[in-house]
C-alpha cells in the first residue's frame, strides 16, 4: 500500500487545524466553520485516496467505500439536523424526537375568577430587561448558599418554540410561542403554570440555524399587552382576556422577513409603541399606543435585531437605536436623528446598548466586532456628537445584555464571562465558558442561565467572577431571556419553561 499521501493529508490538517484553533482574534464562531470545512475535506481526501490511490486490495477497497457510505446513509436516516448552538456548533437529535410542542393550548375562554390581575405590584417584571429595561434589578436579597438552601421548581412544562422571555405582571406571567402554524401570545398563571389565555396569529417563522418561532418579549403597560412576533405581526391586546384591541402586519406593505426573524421586543413610552424597523428601510417605527396609528419613522439604516431602548444623554430623553452599520439617538417625539455613528463589521447586532452615567453609552455586538463607549455631547439645541472614546475587542456579546457597576463593564464576551475596565476598555478577567445565555443582575449577584440550561449564580467584582452556586434546570440549548418577580424567576427555551423559587437571605 501507498501511504505516504494519508500521512501528508493527516499531517496538514491536523496542523491547519491547530493553528485554527490558536486564532485568539477570530471569532470563536470563525473558527468552528473552519474546523468543520478541514474535517469534511480531510474525511473526502482520505476516502478519494483509499478508493483511488492506495493501492490496497479491490475487494477492501470497495468493502470500505461502500461501508462508509452506508454509515453516512445510516446517520442520516437516524439523526436530524435540530439547530445550532450559539457557537455555530451543530445539534444533532433523533428523527423520531418530539422535541416541538405543536398542540393547541388549552385556556379558558375567559380568566376564571381565582385570577386577578394586580398591575401595580412592586414585583412585576413588566417588559423585555425588567421594569428599567436595563437588566438590573436592586433585590431581593438573595441567599448565595444554594448547598444549603437551593432553589426548588415551582413548576415545569413544555411549551412552544420561541426565543421570547417571560415578564410578570400580578399573578400571571406571559411569552410568546409558536404552536404548528400558529404564533401564540399566552399568559399564565404565576403560582402554577396553567394557561390563563391566548391569542395566535396565523403565521410561523422557521429556519434550521435560527430555530423556530417569535423572538421578541411581550411588554405590558396598565392593562395592555403589546407583542412584536417573528413574521412582523404588531399586537395589542387586552390583559385580562388576550382580547386583541388592534394589530398591524408591520412588514405587509413592502418589508422582508429577516434571516434571523423580527427579534425587536416593543418600548412604550410617551403613548406611543417603538421597534426597531427589522425587515424595512428605517431604524425606528412608532405607533400610537391606544390605536396602533402611526406617530413617525425615522433613520435611514435598517435596522437588525436589538431592541430600542429609551435613555437620557447629555440632558436629552431620546431613543437607541442599534444597527448592522449605525449606532443612533432619536428625539422621542419626532423621531429626528439626533447623533449617529457607524458601527461595527456588517455582522447582526442583537445586544442591548448599556447606558453609562450621564452622557456615555457603551454598545457591543458579536462575530469580532467588540464594544465601544460613545460619549454623547449636545451642539445645539437639537443637534448632539458622539465621540468615540475606546474601542475594544475583549467584550463581544452576541446577544446577551451587559452590565455596568463601579467603573467596570460585565458580560458574556462570545460566551465567556468577561469583565473589561470602563476606563479603556482592557480586559480584567476572562473566566468560564457558559455560552452563549442570558442574566439578570439582582442586589451584588448574577443571575446567568447559560446556554447549557444551567442555573449559575456568581458574584463578580473587578478580580474575578466568583462563581458561588450552580443549579440544573434544562438539558437542552437555553438563548431566552430570564424574568425575577420576588422570589419566583422565569425561565425558558424552545422546548420547556419553568418557574423556580430562589432562597432569600433570613
Amino acid at each position: 500500500m501507498r501511504w505516504w499521501p494519508a500521512v501528508l493529508v493527516a499531517i496538514v490538517s491536523i496542523g491547519y487545524l491547530v493553528w485554527i484553533r490558536l486564532q485568539d482574534h477570530l471569532p470563536f464562531q470563525t473558527r468552528n466553520i473552519e474546523s468543520a470545512k478541514i474535517v469534511v475535506v480531510t474525511f473526502l481526501l482520505l476516502l478519494i485516496w483509499w478508493a483511488f490511490f492506495s493501492r490496497a486490495p479491490g475487494k477492501w477497497r470497495v468493502l470500505t467505500t461502500f461501508g462508509l457510505v452506508a454509515v453516512l446513509g445510516a446517520g442520516a436516516a437516524l439523526f436530524r439536523l435540530r439547530g445550532l448552538s450559539g457557537d455555530l456548533a451543530p445539534i444533532f437529535e433523533f428523527r423520531w424526537s418530539k422535541s416541538k410542542l405543536v398542540e393547541p393550548i388549552q385556556a379558558p375562554a375567559l380568566p376564571p375568577d381565582s385570577v386577578r390581575v394586580a398591575t401595580t405590584s412592586t414585583n412585576d417584571f413588566p417588559q423585555f430587561l425588567g421594569p428599567n429595561r436595563d437588566g438590573v434589578l436592586p433585590g431581593p436579597r438573595l441567599d448565595s448558599n444554594w448547598t444549603a438552601q437551593p432553589p426548588t421548581i415551582l413548576w415545569r412544562q413544555k411549551v412552544g418554540p420561541g426565543w421570547s422571555g417571560f415578564v410578570v405582571v400580578g399573578n400571571l406571567c406571559l411569552t410568546q410561542e409558536q404552536r404548528g402554524e400558529s404564533e401564540c401570545v399566552t399568559a399564565y398563571e404565576l403560582a402554577s403554570g396553567k394557561p390563563v389565555w391566548t391569542h395566535t396569529d396565523q403565521v410561523r417563522y422557521n429556519t434550521i440555524v435560527a430555530g423556530e418561532g417569535p423572538r421578541g418579549t411581550p411588554t405590558v403597560v396598565s392593562n395592555r399587552v403589546y407583542t412584536f412576533g417573528a413574521t412582523g405581526f404588531l399586537n395589542c391586546l387586552d390583559l385580562a382576556s388576550g382580547k386583541p384591541i388592534w394589530s398591524l402586519d408591520f412588514l405587509a406593505d413592502g418589508g422582508k422577513v429577516p434571516d434571523w426573524g423580527v427579534a425587536s421586543s416593543p418600548l412604550y413610552v410617551d403613548g406611543m409603541v417603538v421597534i426597531h424597523g427589522t425587515g424595512k428601510a428605517k431604524s425606528l417605527y412608532a405607533f400610537r399606543a391606544d390605536d396602533g396609528k402611526p406617530v413617525w419613522e425615522a433613520g435611514s439604516n435598517r435596522a437588525s435585531y436589538a431592541s430600542p431602548i429609551l435613555a437620557t444623554l447629555a440632558g436629552k430623553r431620546q431613543i437607541l437605536a442599534f444597527n448592522q452599520r449605525f449606532v443612533s439617538g432619536h428625539d422621542v417625539e419626532t423621531g429626528s436623528t439626533l447623533w449617529e455613528k457607524p458601527w461595527g463589521n456588517g455582522n447582526v447586532a442583537c445586544a442591548t446598548p448599556v447606558v453609562i452615567g450621564t452622557n456615555q453609552v457603551v454598545f457591543s455586538s458579536g462575530y469580532g466586532a467588540g464594544a465601544e463607549l460613545l460619549e454623547i455631547s449636545r451642539v445645539t439645541d437639537s443637534e448632539f456628537a458622539a465621540e468615540m472614546l475606546w474601542k475594544s475587542i475583549r467584550m463581544k456579546s452576541k446577544f446577551a445584555h451587559l452590565y455596568a457597576r463601579d467603573g467596570f463593564l460585565y458580560g458574556l464576551d462570545d460566551g465567556i464571562f468577561a469583565c473589561v475596565d470602563l476606563k479603556d476598555g482592557s480586559l480584567r478577567w476572562k473566566e468560564g465558558r457558559h455560552g452563549h445565555g442570558q442574566g439578570l443582575l439582582v442586589g451584588d449577584l448574577y443571575l446567568l442561565m447559560a446556554e447549557s440550561g444551567d442555573l449559575i449564580l456568581l458574584r463578580p467584582t473587578p478580580d474575578s467572577d466568583n462563581v458561588l452556586a450552580r443549579f440544573p434546570v434544562f438539558t437542552a440549548k437555553t438563548w431566552n431571556p430570564i424574568a425575577l418577580s420576588g422570589d419566583l424567576l422565569l425561565v425558558r427555551n424552545d422546548q420547556e419553561a419553568a418557574c423556580l423559587r430562589l432562597p432569600l437571605e433570613r
